[in-house]
């Protein structure tokens, strides 16, 4: 797969689609950073009239996972991926459109090596930070993804 923001947004129909119906979009990926938004709608709120937690942290974790994706691809290996962990901190209400961000290509793309170079398994905390259209952090998501080369 090409990882572009349509390819990635279309693969979230198909294999995410609690995702996709929320609303979660790819809005932009490179080999260091995953931008995706997501905007507070009557579909995704939760009872106090801001976004649900669990729609932040699909968007949170699609940011992690789709940079994980991207570097695994580039590896050109068969590498395994799970999150084993995850933490969350909210901030403030979400509303509006979000953004979630997470900028640690490089350090995805040192771990993969290291699980390539070792053989060995490999865990790696990874930060996506939610922001509203005012560039107020409303909240903050570490997931801990395990990674391990297959055969």
């Amino acid at each position: 797969m090409e990882f572009t923001p349509a390819k990635l947004n279309l693969f979230t129909f198909f294999k995410l689609p609690s995702a996709f119906w929320s609303g979660v979009r790819v809005k932009s990926i490179s080999p260091e950073v995953c931008e995706v938004t997501v905007k507070h709608r009557w579909f995704n709120q939760n009872p106090f009239n801001s976004m649900y937690f669990a729609v932040q942290a699909m968007a949170a974790e699609f940011t992690t996972g789709a940079l994980v994706m991207f570097q695994i691809k580039q590896s050109g290996k068969s590498i395994s991926m799970l999150v084993a962990q995850n933490k969350s901190v909210f901030t403030k209400k979400a509303t509006g459109r979000i953004t979630f961000t997470c900028n640690q290509g490089s350090l995805i793309k040192e771990t993969i090596q290291k699980a390539i170079d070792t053989n060995e398994g490999q865990t790696i905390c990874l930060t996506s930070i939610g922001k509203n259209e005012k560039g107020e952090q409303v909240s903050e998501m570490q997931f801990e993804w395990t990674i391990k080369v297959r055969g």
